[in-house]
């Protein structure tokens, strides 16, 4: 089983970028954590990170076939893209959504996501441990082990 972990703009400034927020852990770190998790869970873990709507969607389209799941933190797009929501939609893959971050407890016009509406799940606000929380859940998904109520996206 193969997971596609995408990651959106600003992504790649982690451990430097708001520490405050987003704390001191680096994404080659949190790609490292998750490799190892991964492997201890049976799967394949690959890595995407860009900063253009464009690329992140082309990487999402051309995951169809290549692999069974995603795992997705689109960073500032999660509050505005309409397009990545609709490639999540259009797509055939469940995907759970990551944040760092709490939205809830963020500024007003980050607690709205719009990628969330595509997504099977979302975990947020545990730091570094919401990847390793998410990447846990989708394999449960993949492995079966949620139902298909559980697995499919709502769409309003």
């Amino acid at each position: 089983m193969r997971i596609l972990v995408v990651n959106g703009p600003n992504l790649n400034l982690l451990g430097t970028r708001e520490p405050h927020l987003y704390g001191t852990t680096t994404l080659a770190t949190i790609e490292a954590n998750l490799e190892r998790i991964a492997a201890d869970l049976g799967v394949q873990a690959d890595f995407f990170q860009s900063n253009h709507e464009g690329a992140l969607i082309d990487a999402i389209q051309g995951a169809v076939g290549r692999y069974q799941g995603l795992l997705i933190n689109p960073g500032a797009y999660t509050h505005t893209s309409l397009a990545l929501r609709d490639c999540l939609a259009g797509v055939t893959l469940p995907a759970v959504e990551v944040h760092l971050s709490n939205l809830h407890r963020r500024e007003t016009f980050r607690r709205r996501s719009f990628t969330a509406e595509a997504a099977v799940g979302v975990v947020q606000g545990f730091g570094p441990l919401s990847y390793e929380l998410g990447l846990r859940a989708l394999v449960r998904i993949l492995e079966g082990a949620g139902s298909a109520v559980d697995a499919a996206p709502a769409h309003p």
